[in-house]
């Protein structure tokens, strides 16, 4: 007895646990983790007690054996469980939040493994001669008690942080080894339906040897408030451990039916069968294709969701709505954050069918053929799928009958095309810049990606919708002075008619040939306003005499109610008088006093400065705003329809002010810097003064 190996085994294991649990006790650390660790101590040492006892023969009930190491086992999976903290996941979650914090859940599966290890028959060691095993089930338990300790082990381990790993690493070695030998025993005997006595009295130096690389670890940590959080990456690796090892008691088992009925050729069947069926584990645990769909599987129904979808639909729901932005700019900030992105530019489709860049985001407009897209818009609309570029220049494959043009696949920043569907129809795509805080993405990413996609489709169409309505405005506003034109040059025709039908008549009488140039000199009159009109793209009022200063007072005090406030300075009397329509020069000032406004900031100035200059007026108009180019001046200031204010704008304004300048015989001419203002000059011919 005093010799037996065993003794000495397990004797060192209840020196060790007992040192353990007195350096926890004594402990000042007083958290949930922590008095759980003094548990698992405790119920250690109470185990390897027992085996003692039972090989010094001062215990003789077979029962404490099995239920004392039930215990241990199952403090030590608390502890996992209460380090991993699984419960801190979003209440939302899947079926692991559920099980984990279920109270009835736990105790259900602790009496189940109870009472299959307690119930049937005691696993005890030899010298209690019980080595022939009658029963398969609380082999199959304790098996079962060991892969869920591993779970947890390699759960734990693998979502650690730098930090942690480093000092709770050791804690996992040890516990790992104290689960993993457990494993091999108890698979043995269910396989060989014999515990083996060299394995037995091993077991309690190997739990020794774990209490050191846990006394490590817990010299190592410097609080354990810090809760270990589960990854999806985590629960693939902790399915696939488990998944591996029911797999391999399974096949185990059936090996030993092969060999147990098997005859003479019953060992070489096992042989051929247990390594046939471990080829099989390893086909299929490197196949990729399998291994995602695993993954993908137990993302979407074992673990709570990645995102909190009302908050992000919020946020994205935010952004599309921004009316600081046009909707194209709007579209690629709202996707590029979801992923963390700085950066994304938006392809629409345009007259011609092709696609074109309407809008970029940190990214240069790169210019294409219009047919380069052909392949991608075709397979955007067969499957809706979120092109990861990376992906796709590795393993080209994966998209079928895809091909990328150079300028997508050779642009460095280019990462992922999201499509932007309308029913099933490609309205557009976006390609979004590489993240620096994403490296890549998983089904729920693009999930997420192509609902918020198809939500953006919506927001071009209506915006596509709006261009073209607004486009159908102008020409109707044109078609309607087109109508007021016309209707007056078929009153000049039926004059010009009624000359030419009496001119054989009359034409001897000197009275009809005054009547004739009178009603000539009339027509080439209304001629010439309806031209001038064509070219203002407004209908004027008869024009009259105009004092500046006071006309100009009234518009700038009609512009008081925006800031920064238009300040008006003359130097002039009353006597500076031009005559034109009122109304038409009101809308000239009010326009470039506006414009002014909406590029000057409220802590900026507008200053309004009325000059003469010999027989002209000089009204200068000068901000202190954001400023134009030369080269915008030159070619946009002055050009209709293009305008800078979105779809708020028509682009005529100052394009119709200087045209009714012109007809006054005057002129507006500009001086410009990007962020040092503007100064409009309107230069108009005064009226001749009465002598």
């Amino acid at each position: 007895m005093l010799n037996s190996i065993g003794l000495y085994s397990y004797l060192s294991a209840l020196v060790f646990f007992f040192a353990l649990s007195a350096l926890l006790i004594f402990s000042a650390r007083r958290n949930q983790t922590h008095i759980s660790l003094k548990i698992a101590a405790v119920c250690s040492t109470l185990w390897s007690a027992t085996v003692t006892l039972f090989y010094l023969r001062y215990l003789s009930a077979p029962i404490l054996l099995p239920l004392t190491e039930i215990i241990r086992d199952f403090a030590w999976c608390f502890f996992l469980l209460k380090l991993a903290k699984p419960g801190q996941m979003n209440s939302e979650g899947g079926v692991i939040f559920k099980l984990t914090n279920s109270k009835k859940g736990i105790a259900a599966v602790a009496i189940l493994i109870a009472f299959s290890i307690l119930g049937p028959g005691h696993l005890l060691p030899p010298q209690l001669s019980i080595l022939t095993l009658n029963h398969d089930l609380p082999l199959i338990a304790w098996i079962s008690i060991s892969i869920i300790g591993l779970t947890l082990v390699e759960q734990t381990y693998r979502n650690l942080d730098n930090q942690q790993r480093w000092a709770l690493k050791h804690l996992c070695l040890g516990a790992g080894c104290i689960f993993a030998f457990d494993f091999f025993m108890y698979a043995d005997a269910l396989l060989f339906r014999k515990l083996d006595q060299q394995l037995w009295v091993a077991r309690g130096v190997v739990n020794a040897i774990a209490v050191p690389l846990m006394t490590v670890s817990i010299t190592r940590m410097s609080g354990w408030d810090k809760s270990i959080q589960v990854s999806r990456k985590v629960v693939f690796h902790t399915a696939a451990l488990t998944g591996a090892g029911i797999y391999l008691v399974l096949m185990s088992a059936a090996g030993y039916f092969i060999r147990y009925y098997g005859g003479s050729w019953g060992g070489v069947l096992q042989i051929v069968f247990l390594c046939g069926a471990g080829a099989l584990l390893f086909t299929l645990l490197f196949s990729d294709r399998i291994r995602a769909n695993i993954r993908v599987i137990l993302s979407k129904h074992f673990f709570s969701y990645k995102y909190d979808y009302r908050e992000e639909w919020q946020r994205f729901t935010h952004s599309l709505s921004d009316t600081s932005h046009e909707a194209p700019e709007r579209i690629c900030l709202a996707l590029s954050a979801l992923v963390n992105s700085d950066g994304a530019s938006i392809w629409s489709k345009s007259e011609d069918d092709t696609f074109k860049c309407i809008a970029s985001i940190n990214t240069p407009i790169t210019k294409s053929t219009g047919t380069e897209f052909n392949s991608l818009i075709g397979f955007l609309a067969r499957t809706g799928w979120v092109v990861d570029i990376k992906e796709y220049n590795e393993t080209p494959g994966l998209y079928d009958n895809l091909y990328l043009p150079e300028s997508i696949t050779q642009n460095p920043r280019a990462w992922l095309i999201v499509p932007l569907l309308f029913d099933t129809t490609p309205s557009g795509f976006v390609i979004i810049n590489y993240s620096d805080l994403k490296a890549s993405i998983n089904w729920e990413d693009r999930d997420l990606l192509k609902i918020a996609g198809k939500q953006a489709a919506s927001l071009l169409e209506q915006h596509q919708a709006n261009l073209a309505l607004l486009q159908a405005r102008q020409f109707e506003a044109f078609n309607r002075l087109s109508a007021y034109i016309v209707h007056d040059l078929k009153n000049i025709l039926a004059q010009q008619s009624l000359i030419v039908a009496n001119a054989e008549k009359h034409k001897h009488k000197p009275e009809f040939v005054d009547d004739v140039i009178l009603t000539v000199r009339n027509s080439v009159d209304r001629m010439t306003r309806l031209m001038e009109q064509m070219r203002n793209g407004m209908r004027g009022s008869s024009p009259e005499t105009i004092s500046l200063q006071p006309f100009l007072e009234n518009i700038c005090a009609k512009y008081n109610r925006l800031r920064p406030l238009p300040l008006l300075s003359a130097n002039v009397n009353e006597s500076c008088i031009i005559v034109a329509d009122s109304d038409q020069l009101a809308n000239v000032f009010g326009h470039l006093i506006q414009n002014a406004q909406e590029a000057t900031p409220d802590s900026g100035s507008i200053s309004v400065t009325l000059e003469t200059d010999e027989n002209r007026a000089n009204i200068i108009i000068t901000d202190t705003g954001s400023g134009m180019s030369e080269e915008f001046i030159a070619n946009r200031l002055f050009k209709p329809f293009d305008s800078t204010k979105g779809l708020t704008g028509m682009g005529i304004g100052v394009f119709e002010s200087r045209e009714v300048v012109r007809t006054l015989g005057g002129e507006i001419s500009v001086i410009s810097q990007p962020g040092a203002g503007s100064s409009f000059t309107v230069t108009l011919p005064l009226a001749e003064q009465p002598s």
